[in-house]
């Protein structure tokens, strides 16, 4: 009789701690995504060089992600030490085999790993698939925010969650919202301001001497890209089609000598682009 009861009071005791333990990693887990997807949106857009002046170490994002995922990990895989109503290793796999919830858990979490997979392999695959496929963290985030709260409910933690949950999310969904928007929607609503135009050019520059395509004491520009800035937008594509092509396989085509006519679309090219990867440096024409 002691020895048994000793085993109804030990039972629960070990799956408080494990579920104190599964809790404590998923508000890790959480935070972490967040801080991850903010992160991930000041890099890629190079807000974080102009706010600082410096650039940001692009491992440091995936660094980020690797520990919301290993947070991630741990919160399921405790569920299996649970004595009672505890969860199977396909419980914690195979997506819909237990509630809704848990499904969308599964699938972000899931979906988050073969993210990260897929990062090694950004190199030999075609750049614009392998961006469409990173471009699934989006969802997968929604997702698992939806689980997240879910289980808040279900475990009566809702009070917590709404003010701590939404604290952390609200700058994640309104960076992310900022990131999905086109430009031409955020001009038009007053939060970006338009490119502005080229001024144009002097009498002098614009003098032909002997001939059509001949001009006095006119600097001819060259066009040069950093790769490892450049982050494939398109973005210098939309404002100079002319100068800048993308091209399928996800590399980028470009005029590095560009004629004085087309000064202008090279001058907005380069204002446009997000990561400032596109350098111009003007030389005397002879």
């Amino acid at each position: 009789m002691t020895a048994t009861a000793v085993i109804d009071i030990a039972l629960p005791q070990h799956d408080i701690g494990v579920r104190e333990v599964a809790a404590l990693s998923a508000r890790i887990a959480y935070v972490l995504m967040c801080l991850t997807l903010c992160w991930g949106i000041f890099t890629a857009t190079g807000w974080i060089r102009r706010l600082t002046g410096l650039q940001a170490i692009r491992s440091s994002h995936i660094f980020l992600a690797t520990f919301t995922i290993a947070a991630g990990i741990t919160h399921a895989l405790v569920f299996i030490l649970l004595r009672e109503q505890g969860l199977s290793f396909t419980g914690i796999v195979v997506p819909f085999s237990g509630e809704f919830r848990h499904a969308l858990g599964i699938l972000g979490l899931e979906t988050m790993i073969a993210i990260i997979f897929a990062t090694g392999l950004k190199n030999v695959i075609n750049y614009r698939r392998w961006l469409r496929f990173h471009q699934l963290a989006y969802p997968a985030v929604a997702m698992t925010v939806v689980h997240s709260w879910f289980g808040a409910v279900a475990n009566g933690h809702l009070g917590v969650t709404w003010l701590a949950g939404l604290t952390v999310l609200t700058p994640a969904i309104t960076l992310t919202a900022l990131r999905l928007t086109p430009p031409d929607l955020l001009i038009k609503a007053g939060l970006l301001s338009p490119a502005p135009k080229a001024a144009p050019p002097s009498v002098a520059e614009a003098r032909p001497v002997g001939g059509p395509n001949g001009y006095r004491n006119a600097k001819k520009i060259t066009v040069s890209v950093d790769n490892q800035r450049c982050r494939r937008y398109g973005i210098c594509q939309a404002e100079s089609p002319d100068l800048f092509q993308l091209l399928a396989d996800g590399r980028l085509r470009y005029v590095r000598d560009p004629e004085n006519g087309k000064r202008a679309g090279a001058q907005a090219a380069a204002r446009s682009c997000p990561m400032q990867a596109i350098q111009l440096q003007e030389v005397r024409n002879r």
